[in-house]
This record gives C-alpha cells, sequence and structure tokens, in this order.
C-alpha cells in the first residue's frame, strides 16, 4: 500500500478524526508510533515516518503510543488498495488468528504458496503475517489491561498468548513498561462485576447510530435482540458459554460503548471483533460517500443522513434463517416468526430487559416441526435443510474466504435465491457490494420495474452497492410513513365529515 506523504502530513497536522485507523506515524526522536488523532505535541515532518499498519511501524522498531493507544483506533478501512489474496488473509486472521496452523495454513486455504503470502503481505501492508496477528493480539492484550479488571494471567489467555511469561515478555518489549506499571497509568476508577466487561470501540465518523437502530430495532428477534432507549441488546453463545452485551454510542467521543457480560475471557477477542463487524465500525465513510453523493437518486439522502452503515450480525446462520423467514413477507411478519421460532425451539436464557432466549443452533432446526409456529411447508423445509447443511459442516459462515463458491453452495438449498443470497453476503459475510436487486424496497425507492433495470441503475455505485442499499431502504421507509401519514389524515378528516352529518 502506498501512502502520499503530503496527504499523511495534512491529517497528521490537523489531526483529522477521518483518517483514524488509515496510517500511522512513526516519531524518530521518541520511537513510537502514534495515531494521525493523537494529541501530543506535533513533531517535525524531517523526524516522522508513516506506515500503512501499525504491524508496519512495529516492525521497523516503533512502539505504540500510550498517550493516543493505538490499540482504539478504528480498524483498517476495508484494506483499500491491498490485494483480494491479502483482504482475505486478514479477514481470516481477524476471525482466529494464526491458531489454526499458522502461515502455512493461512496460504493453503488461500491457494497461495507461503512464501508468495509472506511477499504480498509485505508489499501491502509492511509487515509479515505473523507479525500482523502478533500486533493485533498486543492490542488487544492492552486494551483489556487498560480497559477491564481482569488479572493479568486472564488476559493473558483471553489475548492468545500461552503462557503469562510470554504476556509479560511481549509487552515488555513492545512498551517497555510491565503489564502492571501499564494498568497503574490507566488511572481507572471504580470496579467490575466478575463476568463484565466495558470496552470503547471506535470509528471514523459520521456514524449514523440512529440510522442503525431505525434499521435493527424493527427486525429484533423477540427474547433474544432488544432495541431500546437508544441501545441494542442480545443473548450470546459461544465455545460452549451463554451471555449477552449491550451496545450504546459514547456521547463523549467518537466510539460505541459496549458491555459484555460473559463467563470467559478467552472468548471476549472473539467477541468484540464480531461487534466490530456487527456494527460496520471499520467502515471508511470518506471513501464510500465519493461514489454516492455524486448520484441524483441518492445525493439528497446520503447529505441529509451521513454515515449510514450497514449492519452485520453475530451469527450467519441467524442471519441467514432470518432472511428466509422475510421471504415474501413483511419486515413485521418476520420477526413475528422469529419471535416464535426463538421461543419455541431456542434454549432459555436468563438475561435483563427481555432476554429471555438464545437464538435455534442449527442442529436444534435441522429436525424441528417448523410448522408448528406458523411457516409453510415450503419455507421450513428450506430453514431445515440449510440447518443440516451447517450441521454438517457443507456450509460454514465462519472463514469464508471467497463469497461466491459460498454463495453457489448456499443457493443449492431448494428455497434460497439471489435475494436471499445476495442479502446474506451484504450482512453475514460484510461484501461491500452485494445487492439484493429483486427486494420490493428498493424497486419502490427507485421507481423501477424489474430486478435487470435496478442492476444496471446500480452500476455506478460499485463498490459500495451495500451502503446504496441502505440509503435506499431508507427513502423506502420514508415513503411509506408519509403515505400512511396521508391516508391517516384522510380517514380522520372523512370521519370528521361523518361525525359531523350524523349530528346533523
Amino acid at each position: 500500500m502506498m501512502l502520499d506523504w503530503q496527504v499523511c502530513s495534512r491529517a497528521r497536522l490537523s489531526r483529522d478524526p477521518r483518517f483514524d485507523g488509515k496510517f500511522y506515524i512513526g516519531v524518530l526522536g521518541s520511537r513510537v508510533y502514534c495515531r494521525p488523532i493523537c494529541p501530543a505535541p506535533t513533531a517535525k515532518e524531517k523526524n516522522c515516518r508513516y506506515f500503512p499498519t501499525a504491524a508496519a511501524a512495529a516492525e521497523a522498531g516503533f512502539r505504540p503510543c500510550l498517550r493516543c493507544r493505538p490499540e482504539s483506533c478504528p480498524g483498517t478501512p476495508g484494506w483499500q488498495g491491498t490485494s483480494n489474496t491479502v483482504s482475505r488473509a486478514l479477514r481470516l486472521i481477524g476471525e482466529s488468528g494464526l491458531e489454526d496452523g499458522g502461515v502455512e495454513w493461512l496460504a493453503e486455504r488461500l491457494g497461495v504458496g507461503s512464501r508468495h503470502l509472506r511477499r504480498l503481505f509485505v508489499r501491502h501492508l509492511g509487515a509479515t503475517p505473523i507479525a500482523v496477528a502478533q500486533t493485533r493480539r498486543l492490542h488487544f492484550a492492552k486494551k483489556l489491561i487498560d480497559e477491564t479488571t481482569l488479572p493479568m494471567h486472564q488476559i493473558a489467555i483471553a489475548s492468545g498468548f500461552g503462557s503469562v511469561r510470554r504476556f509479560n515478555a511481549g509487552i515488555l518489549k513492545v512498551y517497555h513498561r510491565t503489564p502492571t506499571q501499564i494498568r497503574r497509568l490507566a488511572h481507572q476508577t471504580g470496579t467490575q462485576a466478575g463476568h463484565q466487561y466495558l470496552f470503547r470501540l471506535h470509528f471514523r465518523p459520521p456514524y449514523h447510530w440512529q440510522g442503525m437502530l431505525d434499521f435493527l430495532a424493527p427486525r429484533a428477534t423477540p427474547g433474544v435482540e432488544v432495541v431500546q432507549d437508544s441501545i441494542y441488546r442480545r443473548s450470546i453463545a459461544a465455545n460452549g458459554f451463554e451471555g449477552y452485551f449491550e451496545v450504546s454510542r459514547d456521547p463523549s467521543r467518537e466510539a460505541l460503548l459496549v458491555r459484555i457480560d460473559f463467563p470467559d475471557p478467552r472468548s471476549l477477542f472473539g467477541i468484540v471483533e464480531r461487534i466490530r463487524s456487527m456494527f460496520d465500525l471499520n467502515a471508511d465513510w470518506a471513501s464510500i460517500v465519493k461514489t454516492l453523493r455524486s448520484d441524483p437518486a441518492l445525493g439528497a439522502s446520503v447529505q441529509a443522513d451521513p454515515g449510514i452503515r450497514v449492519p452485520g450480525c453475530w451469527n450467519g446462520f441467524e442471519l441467514a434463517v432470518r432472511a428466509i423467514l422475510g421471504q415474501q413477507v413483511t419486515v413485521r411478519g418476520a420477526t413475528s416468526l422469529a419471535g416464535r421460532l426463538a421461543a419455541t425451539f431456542g434454549k432459555k436464557f436468563d438475561g435483563p430487559n427481555g432476554l429471555t432466549h438464545l437464538f435455534p443452533s442449527p442442529e436444534a432446526l435441522a429436525s424441528a416441526k417448523l410448522t408448528s409456529v406458523g411457516l409453510t411447508s415450503a419455507r421450513a423445509e428450506t430453514i431445515r435443510a440449510l440447518a443440516r447443511a451447517v450441521s454438517s459442516g457443507k456450509i460454514k459462515f465462519e472463514g469464508v474466504v471467497d463469497s461466491e463458491p459460498f454463495l453457489r453452495r448456499l443457493c443449492e438449498i431448494p428455497g434460497i435465491g439471489a435475494w436471499t443470497a445476495q442479502y446474506v453476503a451484504m450482512r453475514a459475510l460484510g461484501e461491500p457490494n452485494a445487492f439484493p436487486s429483486s427486494d420490493l424496497g428498493l424497486l419502490r425507492a427507485l421507481s423501477l420495474g424489474s430486478a435487470r433495470e435496478v442492476e444496471r441503475r446500480a452500476e455506478p455505485w460499485r463498490p459500495w452497492r451495500a451502503y446504496a442499499a441502505m440509503y435506499l431502504w431508507r427513502m423506502a421507509g420514508r415513503k411509506s410513513d408519509a403515505k400512511s401519514q396521508r391516508r391517516n389524515v384522510e380517514l380522520a378528516l372523512q370521519a370528521g365529515s361523518e361525525g359531523q352529518r350524523a349530528a346533523v
């Protein structure tokens, strides 16, 4: 990835938050690397070096700044400028690190040689795959030290170190301080209850939090998800444990507040990464808006509601089931069916504020009598077929390297077509160019009559068609609301007229 030093220099001097996470600044005098928004006095240009990733800065001998905390910055925005191979590799590293077999395993999954993969990483990111994975692990460990009261041995386990000794040595080497000294510098106030953790997950502004809630609220599965008082809350299961999390907007900074209640600290890294993906915190709005704002169909909406993101999901199987439930029914109808499904086949969960169930697992739905909750026989069989495919490992929503083969396998299941597959790609796989062109809401918003016309109309929006879909759905919802309001006014006027005639 080539960096334009003039752009980096202007962003550094202005402390522009839109560039946070896009590059890092190495300062020769102090030998630390910083975020573009670092509040420390600005160094002279001749003493600065620019790096595309934190791992590249670490490889060059710089250590993380304790003031601006590079571990807290938004993620790399879609890894722009990198090859498809590197982008897919980074997705796999984000899901499981290199715990499954190292660089050789990663290269095999991607269909390339390990030496070639290392060369690609150095060319595009300035660091090897191992360096990238180690930097992510150290950053997460630092975040746990600063933002939780976990004992150090649990932090070592949660951040993927094999032992406390390796954890202590790794932190000391990178930060030139012991974990205990770093925790003292964090000035934590108060204590956290035994399985509860509070994190701040940062993003590049703007971020339309209300727009995210407006989309999630009507689709929240009763008993599993709750949107209330500008907070999203849901039950979760991972690695044999159960818990919940809630997300709200941090009013004091460009971040979301995430409260996690989960008994297994080893799962924290995976949970936090899933939440980042679910709320699309790595998106680069500056790049997206360049494509969308000049379009006559989207320009006004983009201007009025900047920062709309594409909501992801907690679990790909759950999202796919929800998409099947939503075929040819209203959002409200699909939500009602999902609630019945969870209440009947999901595991009971004793959570706060209406969280009563976990969403059913594939094994629970593989042979369930789904017609008992109001599903048609055809839709019930589609869900059972999907559940069997996931249970057997034929379909996996984790570790998807290439979305096209995955979507082809998904469409082999009777009852799953292009609309469902594109919706799953958009929200479960995080594909920014996914686009369910046959969706009725998109047809209404664009006043077009066929999916083929919508596809042609959407060509200029590549590679951000998923974000365009979010704006079109929002526009369609407003049109529907306005139509309903006009209808209500007409009914009220009609009722008033009839009342006057009755009085006469």
